[in-house]
């Protein structure tokens, strides 16, 4: 007769203080990385995070991580203990906000999430809405990320954000959306493609399916357009800088805001392939949860962005 397995031992009791700690600080180490890497930004010696992050498997009765030569890597319980501690720390926020609105403060933290290379986009006015907030909200600490559109709408609806920045390309019923700006979208080949130094008067969108094009890898108005134009990808990227590089590189034709592959066009790296032909317009919109209702923070931070694009935001349909 086979032996009963042991059952694997639960969190027992209720949350301390100390198992948030412990939580927070095996939060810090999955986002930098590892051990050494989280000193700084938890403010405490390798040694101790190391403690903490044993006394944490000790407390769920878990293997959370693998440490040593090989590097840092979460085990599948690890993974999920860490998304189960975004969620965690993400309603303890949304909670504290609530209470600080019954007593009409503002404070706490706002986690804002955008698609890459914003920073360029003169249309996006990202800084002035970060100003106004600034100004009306002094006591929120603000948190910027750059994250895929996929992680983007996922921690939006997770609550691992509260305020969204993505091209438009699908609703979901769980998030509003309010359109802002958008931006250019040109073809452009490196230095030493065989097209930069070709005449592009009579290029086609047949004569483009002929050359290796790399393109985002998940669900964009990226991989949109290029369904639409059969263009099969050669190279998949993860983001913009990726797919830059790539053409960089002189082996492939890729999609770039404008006003990110300026620099490079001027300093003669790259340039755009016939732009009054193979182009498109990428809109942005704001993401906020539906439900539960977002946080005054994240409503004053929502209406920063539409006063910044006051002559253009309107809802997206």
């Amino acid at each position: 007769m086979q032996a009963k397995k042991p059952k694997s031992r639960a969190l027992l009791g209720q949350l301390s203080d100390m198992d948030l700690r412990l939580l927070r600080v095996f939060k810090g180490v999955v986002q930098c990385g590892g051990m050494a890497a989280a000193e700084l930004e938890l403010n405490i010696g390798i040694s101790t995070i190391s403690r903490h992050v044993k006394d944490l498997e000790t407390r769920v009765g878990l293997v959370l991580c693998r440490r040593g030569r090989a590097g840092f890597t979460l085990t599948p319980e690890g993974q999920t203990v860490y998304e189960e501690t975004l969620r965690l720390l993400a309603s303890m926020e949304a909670f504290r906000s609530r209470i600080d609105g019954i007593h009409d403060r503002m404070g706490g933290e706002l986690h804002v999430a955008v698609f890459d290379k914003t920073a360029t986009n003169a249309n996006a006015r990202l800084g002035d809405a970060i100003r106004q907030f600034a100004d009306e909200a002094p006591d929120v600490a603000l948190n910027l990320h750059v994250a895929s559109i996929n992680e983007v709408e996922r921690g939006i609806i997770d609550g691992s954000y509260q305020v969204g920045i993505i091209p438009a390309h699908r609703n979901s019923g769980s998030l509003v959306y309010t359109e802002l700006f958008d931006e250019r979208m040109l073809l452009y080949c490196g230095r030493q493609h065989p097209l930069y130094d070709a005449p592009h008067g009579k290029l086609t969108w047949t004569t483009i399916r002929n050359h290796a094009f790399a393109g985002l890898g998940f669900h964009s108005p990226n991989m949109e357009l290029s369904h639409r134009a059969k263009l099969t990808r050669s190279a998949t990227a993860s983001d913009q800088e990726s797919i830059a590089t790539l053409i960089l590189s002189g082996r492939y034709l890729g999609f770039l805001p404008d006003h990110y592959a300026e620099s490079f066009e001027n300093k003669g790296l790259m340039q755009p392939i016939a732009p009054h032909r193979f182009n498109y317009r990428c809109r942005f919109v704001s993401l906020l949860r539906r439900s539960p209702r977002p946080s005054r923070a994240a409503l004053l931070f929502q209406s920063c962005l539409e006063a910044a694009h006051a002559a253009t935001a309107r809802p997206a349909a």
